[in-house]
């Protein structure tokens, strides 16, 4: 049984005035302690792919599930709880790394969850190689990398069941990049998934990569995805 799996899926949206279908009955699947990266060309609807399966496009049809449940059977909320969408340009909030960390927390959403003590965020933020970065440190003195992976860690503390990061390393440089993908492979374990636009050649850390053009997906080679 998959892990997390899409049937079906189709979403429609006003492009310019005029109403456009990027895809339709599109479907694939994710396993357990997965990486899939996603490409295509730009405007083939992967960020809408994404979306969708995070339940934050109205206009969606088809069947999403995980772990074998329907999403029908989860509130919105909850589905975006187990199911996290991480957009291409990390939101930061004026504070702290430690205010940026905790942001789902101050969220309703989130209300009366207990938040990870500092012991567990320091934890994650020298796993992501960032052991000058210290809690306290103002999150608008972070590069653009030191940021891309602070987004990363917060959605990793929420833990999630599935991972969708949205070229979260469009903007760095391949360094930043590098430590990106590293942590992602690190964070992404037995008990997680995860599917990721990317638009670089590949850089050894997906275990599949999947193609959408033309409304339709296709699992293709490493070859074929880094052309």
């Amino acid at each position: 049984m998959a892990f997390f799996e899409a049937r079906g899926l189709a979403v429609s949206y006003r492009r310019n005035g005029v109403p456009f279908e990027p895809f339709s009955d599109v479907g694939f699947e994710l396993f357990e302690g997965q990486i899939a990266d996603l490409v295509g060309p730009s405007g083939s609807g992967k960020s809408s792919l994404l979306c969708a399966c995070a339940r934050l496009l109205p206009k969606t049809s088809g069947t999403l599930a995980l772990r074998g449940v329907d999403s029908k059977s989860f509130s919105p909320e909850e589905w975006r709880r187990r199911v996290c969408y991480v957009p291409q340009k990390p939101t930061v909030v004026a504070g702290t790394v430690r205010d940026n960390l905790l942001l789902p927390w101050s969220l309703r959403v989130r209300r009366g969850d207990k938040a990870p003590s500092d012991e567990a965020l320091r934890s994650l933020i020298a796993e992501a190689a960032l052991g000058d970065v210290d809690l306290d440190r103002d999150a608008a003195q972070l590069s653009g990398g030191e940021l891309a992976r602070v987004a990363l860690l917060r959605a990793f503390a929420t833990r999630p069941d599935v991972l969708l990061l949205d070229e979260v390393d469009a903007a760095l440089d391949a360094d930043s990049a590098g430590s990106v993908s590293r942590l992602t492979r690190r964070l992404v374990r037995g008990d997680t998934a995860c599917l990721r636009i990317r638009h670089r050649p590949p850089d050894g850390a997906a275990d599949r990569t999947l193609r959408l053009e033309r409304g339709k997906i296709a699992q293709v080679d490493h070859a074929e995805a880094g052309a």
